[in-house]
């Protein structure tokens, strides 16, 4: 049985060895604490986004917005929006350099194609929302929060882990085939 990753005939590459990934990212993360002075976060980047969207719509409404208006009139200045951009394309690329780029909604055979869709559409209005409400989001607070060894954040991460699991107990027979 082949899996497909090590063919010469344009299969897809293997995925790169998570622990080099893992130290590349801590020194990503250490890079902008001494360069930025802040950590990495991806949710600030995605509402400036949306600032800036609400801005094109109609700019005095969204200067006159309680959470929109206090990043001004060039909400995209910042630079969580261009850490999104950059981890956007730096996936792309490196997905297209490996021949992984695939149009698919990855599923199990006991769930439709609508069915996953919606499940993932109404999870990530939930994370969404949870992470503007929380003025931060998962990565952010594991990231930032604990490579500075926050209590909160390593609270928050056995909490999101055990209610990942707790959450999984309900969903899984959508993924066994």
């Amino acid at each position: 049985m082949s899996n497909n990753l090590d063919t010469p005939h344009g299969g897809p590459r293997p995925y790169a060895n998570p622990y080099l990934a893992g130290v590349l990212l801590g020194l990503v993360l250490l890079a902008s604490f001494v360069l930025l002075g802040a950590g990495l976060g991806a949710s600030g980047g995605i509402a400036r986004i949306g600032a800036s969207v609400s801005m094109c719509l109609s700019a005095p409404h969204t200067l006159g917005s309680d959470y929109f208006g206090k990043w001004g009139a060039t909400p995209l200045n910042y630079y969580l929006v261009f850490m999104f951009v950059g981890t956007f394309l730096g996936a792309l690329f490196s997905a297209l350099l490996a021949n992984r780029v695939r149009l698919q909604v990855e599923r199990g055979a006991a769930s439709s194609i609508k069915r996953r869709l919606g499940y993932a559409l109404v999870g990530g209005l939930i994370a969404g929302f949870a992470s503007r409400l929380a003025q931060g989001c998962t990565s952010g607070q594991a990231l930032s929060g604990g490579a500075l060894l926050l209590s909160g954040s390593i609270v928050f991460m056995l909490c999101l882990f055990a209610s990942g699991y707790a959450t999984a107990w309900f969903v899984r027979r959508q993924w066994h085939d």
